[in-house]
């Protein structure tokens, strides 16, 4: 019995005891669990278990409503929350809760589209494409598409978040994730994916300092000219009023994070966590500044000391979550591209034997759902957040350390010689 102790601490310390049958196992029936659950929230929402006192709605009627007023004509509508609740409420009925929309008018370019179908009809292929496209890029990271590797990524816990509420984050983690795949070999296709995660800026905030720090400007080129087509794009179809209906929408929407009505719990980044533990607005602001700016000069110091791809790709992704001024759980489906690039370069020098275990235990953790962050006030996906962060900083030390040890190597090796 001690033997067996011994040898399971000794391969969590070198990652072994998650070997590929171990988590091929636990994570099928990690994803049954989920499902099980899933279905039963559905019914139980649904009012198929018992009468549902009200209801009920995901934030995909948001995008609906607003691609259904963009197609009658009336785009800048969908800023405007009485008509926009209005247009929410022909979709799923009167009385639902109403869903905010925050988005660039680029965005209503794919709403728009969405809106010309039958709503559930939309609903189910947005979902499930952009869920494809997700498990596609991670694959391809991987470089694994077998049945293990595809029932790790679907019994992500977030991603049944992302489908519960109807939300895009399916599609963000595909963009960012095709970018880095292609950064190297592709560039300016790289920079025109990272463009179009406009229609998401705050999570692009770090793109710029990242390209520019790393000099990779076709990929710039190519983001830049892909923001400027989308916003013109969306110009000349909705006209300059729904931009000035968007921005000052935007200008106005701090109070909305700041009064709780989106909850602090889902949250995912420092401002939430703030707020969560009671910090003020102003003190939550603070800390998220501070965040921000770490999180910039670390990516930006990384990048310009160019380590391999996976590392790099790593750095900006997890820094991507903890500089975002708005993150929320659906959100740290990122965290799963930037952990297939971890686990893609598990064999460079630069790899510690414990992120196996660490990657795992973060995985777990997101499991705590949004019952921990509402009734223990422990910020959960902030946490998770940092902590793949504070994971892709020290690969990126180890790998800076190590080039430097074989540089040294290599001019002692050549002193040598020439002696």
């Amino acid at each position: 019995m001690y033997a067996r102790i011994h040898h399971l601490l000794d391969g969590s310390r070198d990652g072994t005891v998650l070997d590929r049958r171990r988590i091929g196992f636990a994570a099928a029936i990690l994803l049954a669990i989920q499902l099980a659950v899933f279905a039963f929230i559905i019914a139980g929402t649904h009012g198929w278990i018992v009468p549902a006192e009200g209801r009920t709605t995901t934030d995909f009627v948001s995008f609906y409503a607003a691609g259904a007023l963009a197609d009658a004509g009336t785009p800048a509508l969908a800023y405007n929350q009485a008509a926009h609740l209005a247009a929410e409420e022909q979709v799923a009925g009167a009385g639902i809760g109403y869903q905010y929309f925050n988005y660039p008018p680029v965005y209503l370019l794919l709403c728009a589209i969405l809106a010309k179908l039958p709503y559930l009809v939309s609903f189910v292929l947005f979902e499930t494409v952009t869920l494809l496209l997700y498990l596609i890029v991670a694959a391809r990271i991987l470089g694994d598409r077998s049945a293990v590797t595809l029932t790790v990524l679907l019994a992500f816990p977030i991603v049944f978040w992302n489908l519960g509420l109807g939300q895009n984050a399916f599609l963000s983690a595909a963009l960012f994730g095709g970018a880095t795949l292609l950064l190297e070999r592709r560039p300016a296709i790289a920079g025109i994916l990272l463009g179009a995660l406009c229609y998401k800026p705050q999570l692009g905030v770090l793109v710029p300092f990242a390209l520019i720090a790393g000099g990779e400007w076709r990929a710039f080129i190519g983001a830049t000219a892909s923001v400027v087509l989308l916003v013109l794009a969306s110009l000349a179809l909705f006209g300059s009023a729904t931009w000035l209906a968007f921005l000052n929408t935007a200008g106005d929407a701090h109070t909305i994070y700041e009064s709780g009505r989106i909850s602090f719990g889902g949250m995912a980044n420092s401002f939430g966590a703030a707020r969560l533990l009671g910090a003020s607005a102003p003190f939550a602001y603070a800390a998220q500044a501070a965040a921000s700016v770490l999180a910039a000069a670390v990516v930006v110091t990384a990048w310009r000391r160019r380590p391999t791809l996976p590392t790099r790709a790593v750095m900006l992704l997890a820094g991507a979550l903890v500089a975002a001024p708005l993150s929320l759980l659906y959100d740290l489906m990122l965290g799963v591209i930037a952990a297939a690039w971890l686990v893609r370069d598990r064999a460079s020098p630069a790899a510690a034997p414990w992120e196996s275990v660490a990657l795992a235990l973060l995985y777990m953790v997101l499991l705590c759902g949004r019952g921990v962050p509402e009734n223990w006030h422990i910020p959960v996906f902030p946490l998770a957040a940092l902590g793949l962060f504070a994971i892709a900083i020290a690969r990126m030390w180890r790998e800076t350390a190590s080039r430097g040890i074989t540089k040294n190597e290599t001019a002692a090796r050549a002193t040598l010689t020439s002696t």
